[in-house]
C-alpha cells in the first residue's frame, strides 16, 4: 500500500478535535472573582472624609459679601409699623442700598415716632400688609445674598419679626457696649467686670463716642436708624468674624 499524505492530514484533524480542552485552574477562577469583587467594592464604597475634604471646605466657606442691618419702629400696640434695611458690604460696612417698608393697617394705629415715617425719600419705599412685606423682605435678602441680619439690641427686632428667623441674627450692641471691642469708650467710663458699659450705650451715645457728632440724635425713622447702626459697625472697625460672639 502506497503512502498517502491525505490520510495523515485527516488523522491529525481527528486527534486535534477529540483532544480535551485544558481545564481552567481553580486558582485562576478565584483570581478573576476577586478582581471583579474589588472593582464592585470600589464603585460602591462610600467616600471618606479625606476624599470629600476639599468639597466640604468649598461648600461651607461663606460666599456672601453682603449683610443687612435692620431696624423697626412699632405702634402704640407694640406692632411693627415700619422696617428699614441698610444693605452693606460685608468687609467695609459701606452702605450699598436702602429699602423701607411701611405696614398697613399697623401704621394707622399711630405711634410715638409716626411723625417721621415719611422722611426717608432716598430709600426704595414699599407698602403692604405684614404677610406681603415679610415675604418680600425674605425674598429681597436672599436675592441679594444677604444671609446675615444685624441690628442694635437685636433681640427686640428678632422677637418682633419671627418670619425672618431662618436668617442668622447678630446684635451690634454686644460689641458696641464693650470696651474690648469699642475702643472709643472712655477709660473713665463705668463698666462692669465683663467690660460692658453700665449705662449710656444706646445708639445715640455710642455714635457720639465714635465721633459721629456730639449733637447727634436718633431720628427714630426705621431706615435712617438702620443707617446709623451700620455706621457704628463701620466706625468700630471690627471684622465681621468678631460678631460671632453676638450671634443670637
Amino acid at each position: 500500500m502506497s503512502y498517502n499524505k491525505s490520510l495523515d492530514f485527516l488523522e491529525m484533524i481527528k486527534n486535534t478535535s477529540s483532544k480535551p480542552a485544558k481545564p481552567i485552574e481553580k486558582k485562576e477562577v478565584k483570581k478573576e472573582i476577586a478582581k471583579k469583587s474589588e472593582i464592585n467594592e470600589a464603585k460602591t464604597k462610600p467616600k471618606t472624609s479625606a476624599d470629600t475634604s476639599t468639597k466640604t471646605m468649598a461648600d461651607t466657606k461663606p460666599s456672601s459679601s453682603v449683610i443687612a442691618v435692620i431696624d423697626t419702629e412699632t405702634n402704640w400696640h407694640d406692632e411693627v409699623m415700619s422696617i428699614g434695611i441698610a444693605l452693606a458690604d460685608a468687609k467695609t460696612f459701606k452702605c450699598l442700598e436702602l429699602r423701607y417698608y411701611i405696614l398697613e393697617p399697623e401704621i394707622f394705629v399711630g405711634g410715638m415716632f409716626d411723625s417721621v415715617l415719611y422722611i426717608a425719600k432716598d430709600a426704595t419705599q414699599l407698602k403692604g400688609d405684614r404677610k406681603k412685606v415679610m415675604k418680600d423682605i425674605a425674598k429681597y435678602l436672599k436675592e441679594k445674598g444677604a444671609a446675615s441680619i444685624f441690628a442694635y439690641n437685636a433681640r427686640f427686632d428678632y422677637g418682633h419679626m419671627p418670619e425672618l428667623s431662618d436668617f442668622d441674627w447678630f446684635d451690634i450692641m454686644r460689641l458696641a457696649a464693650y470696651k474690648q471691642y469699642n475702643k472709643s469708650i472712655p477709660a473713665t467710663a463705668e463698666c462692669c467686670k465683663t467690660g460692658r458699659l453700665k449705662r449710656g450705650y444706646g445708639v445715640e451715645e455710642i455714635l457720639r463716642m465714635l465721633g459721629h457728632g456730639t449733637n447727634y440724635c436718633e431720628t427714630h425713622n426705621a431706615v435712617r436708624d438702620a443707617e446709623d447702626e451700620l455706621k457704628i459697625m463701620e466706625l468700630m472697625g471690627q471684622p465681621l468674624e468678631a460678631y460671632e460672639c453676638a450671634r443670637l
